[in-house]
């Protein structure tokens, strides 16, 4: 007998019994709490999901929804290429979506997009539109030519350039691309605070990055509290669905590397730097786009534009937009239901905010009080715990452990 699923559609008062074999499925390259959260979302509807792991991480394939883990070469390249090539030939999912959850992966599907859609439904650009986004230089190329604000940022061509250069300490040192691994990409960023600190960063990275690859850019006052994001399900360009959110917490606590405590808010005046990028880029699929408002002009001042699934999208799910579901709907030529984000939604990521909040309260920068109220201000999302699904929730804090072990011993510093 065939498994079967109900499918609702949101807003729409319609439920259908469908196979859920005859579901064209999605398979998911990576295996982090991003993908758990799009595991979920899909596979809650009836939706087959399968789970490629990543180098690090394997969180999402403990999920009861991941119907079967992949384990596919770890380098980009012909090897990969030939694994997924193999994969949809083999089982027949050309109806499948490739669903990359990271930059590393995003790159890969981009760059062989030619190939890889013959194979699958991509969801990724062509490299020839994803690289004004990919690569940050030429982004900020292309906020400056639509007058989107930007924080002041350069790109040295050699060490001695950069050690004449005016530069607005404290800085960041930061890859223009995300798209190989080494500690500079782990990182994303580097803090200096000197111009002495800086040329020994400098060098050091470009022990592991070719140097037309590093950006210095200023470092906006200010914590996480004043970082933004617009995301969107777009089609050439043009946003369907939008969301825009405030970064309440972060970790590490000034200089985040990832959000860990996030709310919906009504739109600041996001959407229109953001509908200007988005129609210059042409974008197909999800994109979230990073700002932080500058407390000295208060000015929204674009950080990144990231063309893939981010870490705290199920809040959107929590607040009305479920963004993966959106987007399966959208490339199996189905109708979008009628959606609205809510405010005042919030999501955390327990294991990375107890951290960060126990670091700001020894800083004197929250009150015990304070952190718990935060958690009573209305409904709020946990990042990979779920009533329905617990095994991921049991286990990240001993995959945590384990990754950061392997990482201490395995990493080349910068």
């Amino acid at each position: 007998m065939c498994a079967v699923a109900e499918i609702q559609s949101e807003g729409s008062g319609d439920s259908r019994i469908v196979n859920r074999s005859a579901l064209p499925g999605a398979i998911l390259m990576g295996a982090d709490y991003r993908s758990l959260g799009v595991v979920r979302s899909l596979g809650r509807r009836g939706i087959p999901v399968w789970v490629a792991k990543g180098r690090d991480h394997s969180l999402a394939t403990y999920s009861k929804y991941a119907l079967r883990t992949l384990a596919p070469p770890d380098r980009n390249g012909e090897a990969r290429l030939n694994f997924y090539l193999n994969l949809s030939r083999e089982h027949g999912l050309q109806r499948w979506i490739l669903f990359p959850t990271d930059d590393e992966a995003v790159t890969f599907v981009s760059r062989f997009h030619r190939e890889l859609s013959q194979a699958f439904q991509v969801v990724t650009p062509a490299w020839e539109s994803l690289q004004w986004a990919a690569n940050k230089i030429l982004m900020h190329r292309l906020a400056a030519e639509f007058d989107v604000q930007q924080p002041w940022t350069v790109c040295p061509p050699n060490v001695d350039e950069l050690s004449t250069m005016d530069c607005p300490f404290p800085v960041i040192l930061k890859p223009a691309q995300r798209d190989v691994r080494n500690e500079l990409t782990i990182r994303k960023a580097l803090r200096v605070d000197n111009r002495e600190k800086l040329i020994r960063a400098y060098k050091d990275a470009t022990r592991v990055m070719e140097q037309q690859l590093l950006m210095v850019q200023e470092i906006i006052p200010g914590g996480g509290e004043n970082q933004f994001s617009y995301t969107a399900l777009c089609r050439d360009g043009k946003p369907l669905v939008h969301l825009v959110a405030k970064r309440g917490r972060q970790y590490p606590m000034d200089f985040g590397r990832a959000s860990t405590y996030v709310e919906t808010v009504d739109d600041p005046g996001l959407a229109g730097p953001s509908e200007r990028l988005l129609d210059a880029l042409k974008l197909d699929g999800l994109v979230e786009i990073e700002y932080k408002r500058d407390p000295r002009d208060g000015k929204f001042k674009l950080l990144d534009i990231n063309p893939r699934i981010w870490g705290w999208h199920t809040l959107c799910g929590r607040a009305g937009v479920d963004y993966p579901y959106l987007l399966w709907l959208l490339v199996n030529g189905k109708p979008l239901p009628q959606v609205a984000a809510r405010t005042g939604v919030h999501w955390v990521r327990l294991s990375s905010d107890l951290l960060t909040a126990l670091v700001g309260m020894l800083r004197g920068r929250i009150s015990p009080v304070e952190y718990v109220r935060s958690f009573f201000g209305g409904p709020l999302e946990e990042a990979v715990m779920a009533g329905d699904d617990v095994w991921p929730g049991l286990l990240e804090i001993p995959l945590l452990v384990w990754t950061a072990t392997k990482r201490l011993f395995t990493r080349r510093k910068i």
